[in-house]
């Protein structure tokens, strides 16, 4: 899950060089329509972001149902230390 959050942020922490490459050079004005490349930035923006908040919430989402599993099961044996553990860790990634 980092792994893959990691790399949808690639376009934010290159966010420098996209506007770099995207707005032309006065060299480039007549060549490239610097309203479409911005709005075409702009859009993959969007899209990153709300794929990302989709991943996140799925992953909250499926994190809150172990939790609760876990919870059902703990309050079964309460002497259980793995499960303990289990639980605070899934708790904590929530």
């Amino acid at each position: 899950m980092q792994e893959l959050l990691r790399v949808m942020r690639t376009i934010d922490d290159r966010i420098v060089h996209e506007l770099n490459t995207t707005i032309p050079t006065a060299s480039f004005v007549g060549k490239v329509d610097p309203g479409q490349t911005c709005k075409e930035l702009y859009q993959s923006l969007m899209d990153a972001h709300t794929n990302r908040e989709r991943i996140i919430k799925n992953c909250i989402s499926q994190s809150s149902a172990v939790v609760k599993t876990l919870k059902e099961e703990r309050e079964k044996a309460h002497d259980d230390a793995a499960l303990l553990k289990q639980l605070r860790k899934e708790q904590t990634k929530v």
